[in-house]
């Protein structure tokens, strides 16, 4: 089933492989993901296929400027029949939500969706909303060096399980494109494969897969290193390391396996980590690159035995 969908979304999100995968693992591990890239590389087609395939509720979330933290969270509106409030729901109330050019909205608007991320949940007036299950954010962002960006808060980026970044496609990925283009394969015709059911089905055995003690050790390990590392500003926080952990899980379950291998968290802890770190003033002066610090630091690394 689980390879069905990957086959089923990479028909008409034509990309890496490795970012459906990615896409799959936060899913199937209850997180959310960020997908950064410049405008038209598909950040989101690939979000809409995901929602599309698993015959999800899905709601889309247009950040601009002047996006307001009820436009997302809802907000209670006086009926006058009955003389008392009720709940309008907000764009958040869908069980995958698209909150697309997140970094185009002011950090109070951002900030509204760290309830629901965290605890699947939003309290619009003092009254707690439960969030519908399964449920999951994928965020786009366009780079920061981009007009009209705001960064985001290390509180925001660190609710995301992962980040990914969408470069331009190849000659074969983009002839491919065209011609589904042409074929009139496109995001509107995607068919639902699997229920919101299966997901949370799937979710409950990526939960169940075994992850040993000395696997978790080396989970922290490599946080503890981030920590150590003097050209960064901070290392990864605890949150991180549960985050690295579940999203190994979903890794081995991709591959078949119940059980979590070493390979398994070195091969998601650059996307699970890499957002959560920050290079130095001095770093950035040097012209390090982070992606290489971290992975210089997963690789040294001491392998459980």
């Amino acid at each position: 089933m689980i390879s069905r969908l990957r086959q089923h979304i990479s028909e008409y999100f034509v990309g890496k492989e490795e970012t459906v995968e990615n896409v799959l693992i936060c899913l199937f591990a209850r997180g959310h993901i960020l997908l950064e890239g410049i405008p038209g590389v598909g950040k989101t087609t690939l979000a809409s296929a995901v929602a599309k395939s698993v015959d999800c509720d899905f709601g889309r979330i247009q950040f601009t400027p002047d996006t307001l933290p009820s436009d997302v969270m809802g907000t209670e509106i006086f009926n006058m029949k009955t003389g008392e409030f009720e709940y309008r729901e907000g764009a958040v109330m869908h069980q995958i939500v698209l909150a697309d050019e997140i970094n185009r909205t002011s950090p109070k608007t951002q900030a509204s969706l760290l309830e629901a991320m965290a605890e699947g949940q939003t309290t619009v007036s003092g009254v707690k909303h439960k969030l519908p299950q399964p449920f999951m954010v994928i965020a786009t962002q366009n780079p920061v060096e981009f007009m009209g960006t705001y960064p985001l808060p290390e509180a925001q980026i660190d609710r995301f399980m992962m980040k990914i970044t969408l470069d331009y496609p190849d000659e074969a990925e983009e002839v491919r494109m065209t011609q589904n283009m042409l074929a009139g394969k496109t995001i509107d015709t995607v068919e639902s494969i699997m229920t919101s059911a299966d997901i949370l089905n799937i979710q409950k055995q990526t939960a169940d897969v075994t992850v040993k003690e000395e696997i978790i050790r080396y989970a922290r390990n490599i946080a503890e290193m981030t920590r150590n590392e003097k050209r960064f500003v901070l290392g990864v926080s605890p949150r991180a390391v549960l985050a690295l952990v579940r999203a190994s899980q979903a890794k081995a379950l991709l591959d078949g396996r119940d059980f979590v291998k070493p390979d398994d968290v070195r091969a998601v802890a650059p996307f699970v980590l890499g957002h959560r770190l920050t290079l130095s003033s001095e770093a950035k002066i040097a012209k390090e690159n982070k992606d290489e610090i971290l992975g210089k630091l997963i690789r040294n690394t001491k392998l459980p035995l």
